[in-house]
């Protein structure tokens, strides 16, 4: 080979063609599958979410089947299974195996939680023979509230009046949705508050076991250890209550597929939640929640024909917005309602019709759910319409007035 050859870095080359060579590790790379888009995991979340919810209601009530701590341990009994059915024949409780359990942390930890957890269950469960499913949702709306008072008391957070302050609206929108609640019931009321305390008390301990890295777990893990004291704990409460008044034709007029496909869907939530949680954020799943409220709210009005009242709607609606406010913050939420008006002008550049169809339908959807809220002839039955409770607050005052006439 000349010089000139050896400077420019030319080499022999062979007579016979050969193929292109590849860089091995190349070769052996796969492209990225494509995984299905988080909007799917959010619609699945919500639509199982809301489902429970609505499929519960129509047991304990429109089926006439009132032993709400039985349905409970069934769902616990069955998720109980289910979680050693995956954590023998599969690899999706693998995480449970890097979580140091042992006997006495199950009875000091554990226990103390399933406890909890069975009494929200079981307060939450009850409320439904008394309280309509749309009142039931705005009065959850109070939980990171009833989270955040426990937190300042097991001392996992210090009181911050400005914190107090930021969630202030939330109590006080859920105050006028109750007092425009037209079915109001006290039973019902003191139930539901009993179990937002107990799933705050249950929250703020699960949050103090999970402080330390070592019992990191994500919801299904925390199912299986949770799952079997909590239905032994309620199956010993139901044995008590309300398994001596219950009869075979109970169960045989719900029906045995029934009871079944709802605990398969109360179990398919849980999964639901691992899933969303690693697919989203924080954000979405806030956002997702109150979502999922505002569906289900007008899905109860829809299906149980709820009386909602504009009083009502209002309350929760600055409930809503409070809960919005305290998750995300004054700055996150600035920022994240500039990305959502430039992408939401940007999306009608693209697709002017398709906005427009979408505006008029949600304009349609208010109006709807609004009217259909307060009017006689439609969800609000028609002792409960405006003008025969305007009728009744005057015969009333009449009569005290008459009253108070005569006996002066």
């Amino acid at each position: 080979m000349s010089e000139k050859e050896r400077q420019s870095g030319e080499v022999e080359r062979p007579a016979e063609p050969v193929l292109p060579t590849v860089n091995p590790a190349a070769e052996k790379s796969e492209p990225p599958k494509a995984g299905l888009h988080p909007a799917f995991y959010i619609a699945t979340w919500i639509s199982l979410s809301s489902s429970v919810i609505i499929f519960n209601k129509w047991i304990l009530d429109t089926a006439k089947f009132h032993y709400p701590i039985v349905l409970t341990t069934w769902h616990l009994a069955f998720a109980t299974l289910m979680t050693q059915i995956l954590a023998r024949f599969t690899t999706v409780l693998d995480s449970r195996k890097k979580v140091p359990m042992t006997g006495r942390i199950y009875l000091r930890a554990i226990v103390p939680i399933g406890l909890m957890f069975s009494l929200s269950l079981i307060c939450g469960n009850l409320t439904y023979l008394y309280l309509s499913v749309s009142f039931i949702q705005m009065l959850k709306a109070t939980t990171p509230v009833a989270v955040l008072i426990a937190s300042w008391i097991f001392g996992v957070a210090p009181p911050s009046l400005k914190t107090l302050g930021n969630v202030s609206f939330i109590v006080v929108g859920v105050i006028i949705a109750s007092y425009g609640e037209i079915q109001f019931n006290m039973t019902g009321f003191l139930y539901q508050v009993g179990g937002i305390v107990f799933e705050a008390t249950r929250l703020v301990m699960v949050q103090r076991l999970l402080s330390s890295a070592e019992f990191k777990m994500d919801p299904l893990v925390s199912l299986y250890y949770f799952a079997p004291a909590c239905a032994i704990m309620n199956g010993l409460v139901a044995m008590i209550f309300e398994v001596p008044k219950m009869t075979l034709k109970d169960i045989e007029n719900v029906g045995y597929f029934i009871l079944l496909v709802n605990a398969m869907i109360a179990f398919l939530l849980n999964v639901s939640v691992v899933f969303l949680i690693g697919k989203t954020s924080s954000l979405v799943m806030t956002l997702s929640g109150v979502l999922k409220d505002i569906l289900l709210v007008g899905a109860s009005m829809l299906i149980f024909r709820d009386p909602v009242s504009g009083l009502q709607a209002f309350g929760y609606s600055i409930a809503l917005g409070g809960l919005v406010y305290y998750k995300l913050g004054a700055d996150k939420l600035r920022e994240h309602m500039g990305q959502a008006q430039r992408a939401w002008a940007d999306y009608g550049v693209r697709h002017p019709a398709i906005r427009k169809v979408l505006v008029f339908g949600l304009v349609l959807v208010t109006i709807f759910l609004l009217l259909g809220g307060i009017s006689s002839s439609g969800y609000v039955p028609a002792e409960y319409s405006a003008s025969n409770l305007a009728k009744g607050a005057s015969d009333r005052f009449a009569q005290g007035w008459g009253g108070k006439t005569n006996g002066s």
